[in-house]
C-alpha cells in the first residue's frame, strides 16, 4: 500500500506530460469513479447490513421489501440511505458551479476531493470501531449514500449519459438497443465505453467484496477513496485540456 501511495505522484506526472484528449481523461476518470461506487456498495451491502449506498434502484426495491416485512431487509437503513443520497445530490449540485458549457468544473473537483477525504475518514473510524452496529451503521450508510449523491451531481456537467458512475441499467439498455443484433450499429468507441462502464462497477464490486471478506470493510473504503482520488485528478487534468477525440 505504501509503494502504491508513493507511486501516485509519478503516475500523475506522466499523465500531465502525456497528450491525451479531454474525452479520454474524462472517460477514464468516470470509469474509475464507477469502480469506486462498486467498491463502496460492496462494503455497505456486505458489511453494513444489506444497504446499497450508490445503487439507489436496488435501495428503492429494498424499501418496498422492508415495508411488507421481508426478513433480513432493513427498512429504516435503506430509507435513510435514499434520503442521504438525495441530500448529497442537492448539496453537490448547489456546490458545483452552474455553467452552460459541457465539462468538469473546478468546484466539482472540490466536491470529489471532499468525498474522498470523508470516505477515508470513515474507513479510519471503522477500523478503530470494528463492531459497528445499530445507529452507527445507519449513520455510516447514510453518510456514504450522501457522498455518492454528491459524486453524481459533481460529474453531471460532463454530459456522459453512459457513465453516470452509480448505475449501469441505462448503459446496458443502450448497449443492447443500439447493437447489430438489434438492427443498429454503434461506433466502436461507444460500445467499448459502455461495456467498460458495466465492467467497471462489476470489477469494483468484486474487489470490494474480496477486501471485505479478507481484510474487512475499512480496507475496501481505503481502496475506494484512493480510486476516487485518482479519478478526480484525471477529471481535473481533463478539464485543462482542449479538444476531444473518439479514443474512448
Amino acid at each position: 500500500m505504501v509503494d502504491f501511495l508513493v507511486g501516485i505522484p509519478d503516475v500523475v506526472g506522466v499523465l500531465m506530460v502525456t497528450r491525451f484528449s479531454q474525452s479520454t481523461y474524462f472517460t477514464v476518470g468516470l470509469l474509475l469513479l464507477t469502480a469506486s461506487t462498486g467498491i463502496i456498495d460492496a462494503a455497505s451491502y456486505i458489511a453494513l447490513d444489506r444497504v446499497f449506498t450508490g445503487n439507489m434502484t436496488g435501495n428503492v426495491l429494498f424499501i418496498g421489501f422492508g415495508l411488507v416485512g421481508v426478513a433480513g431487509i432493513p427498512f429504516l437503513n435503506n430509507a435513510l440511505a435514499l434520503v442521504g443520497f438525495i441530500v448529497g445530490a442537492v448539496v453537490g449540485a448547489r456546490t458545483t458551479k452552474r455553467s452552460e458549457r459541457i465539462g468538469f468544473e473546478f468546484s466539482g473537483g472540490l466536491v470529489l476531493v471532499a468525498s474522498s477525504v470523508i470516505t477515508l475518514g470513515i474507513s479510519i473510524y471503522w477500523h478503530f470501531v470494528p463492531a459497528v452496529a445499530g445507529v452507527e451503521q445507519i449513520v455510516l450508510t447514510t453518510l456514504l449514500a450522501g457522498l455518492m449523491g454528491a459524486q453524481v451531481a459533481s460529474v453531471k456537467p460532463i454530459g456522459n449519459s453512459d457513465i453516470t458512475t452509480v448505475v449501469v441499467t441505462s448503459t446496458i439498455t443502450n448497449l443492447a438497443r443500439e447493437s447489430r443484433l438489434a438492427g443498429h450499429g454503434q461506433p466502436r468507441h461507444i460500445w467499448m465505453r459502455r461495456a467498460a462502464a458495466i465492467a467497471s462497477i462489476g470489477i469494483g464490486g468484486a474487489l470490494g467484496a474480496l477486501l471485505v471478506i479478507h481484510w474487512g470493510g475499512p480496507a475496501s473504503l481505503v481502496l475506494a477513496a484512493l480510486t476516487s482520488a485518482t479519478a478526480t485528478a484525471l477529471l481535473i487534468l481533463g478539464s485543462r485540456v482542449h479538444g476531444t477525440s473518439n479514443l474512448l
